[in-house]
């Protein structure tokens, strides 16, 4: 496969899907003033021609709500992953790549409980009793307050 260098460099090439995965609804550029109640913002003109501009001032609980229909729900994702990164055949051409490239496989992620983690980083035993020193406390984990998933779909929501 031959691809050609790109004229702007890589930081082009990272802004180009840049622009469409990371960018929010409304530019702060568009917003042309907020005072205590009301939202001012530029937006296309479709009925007046190609082109043109107008000012909308919407109240500023009508513009947050307009500004959420933009979020995607909880469990949702903007970017979906192709190629090397697809989920079916990640670790598979993630291994021929590094092979091809002559890379070594990275060093393997250090699993450790929580108390462990804070042992080692904070020097802090959870087990014990930060007022009294008594040794023999328990965690227990608090239960979810959603559901640990959506359920899963076939189209849009």
């Amino acid at each position: 496969m031959y691809a050609k260098q790109p004229l702007g460099g890589p930081e082009q090439v990272l802004a180009y899907p840049g622009r469409y995965t990371h960018r929010v609804a409304i530019s702060n550029e568009r917003i042309v003033g907020i005072d205590g109640q009301e939202v001012s913002f530029r937006v296309r003109a479709h009925q007046a021609g190609e082109g043109k501009r107008r000012t909308i001032r919407l109240e500023g609980s009508e513009f947050i709500r307009r500004f959420l229909l933009h979020v995607l729900p909880p469990g949702f994702k903007r970017i979906r992953h192709y190629g090397l990164l697809a989920p079916a055949h990640k670790n598979k051409r993630l291994a021929q790549a590094r092979a091809a490239l002559q890379q070594p496989e990275p060093d393997p992620a250090i699993v450790e409980s929580v108390a462990q983690f804070m042992q080692r980083v904070a020097h802090l035993d959870l087990q014990r009793c930060p007022c009294c020193g008594h040794v023999g406390l328990r965690l227990t984990p608090l239960p979810p307050t959603r559901p640990a998933s959506l359920p899963l779909t076939r189209g849009p929501p």
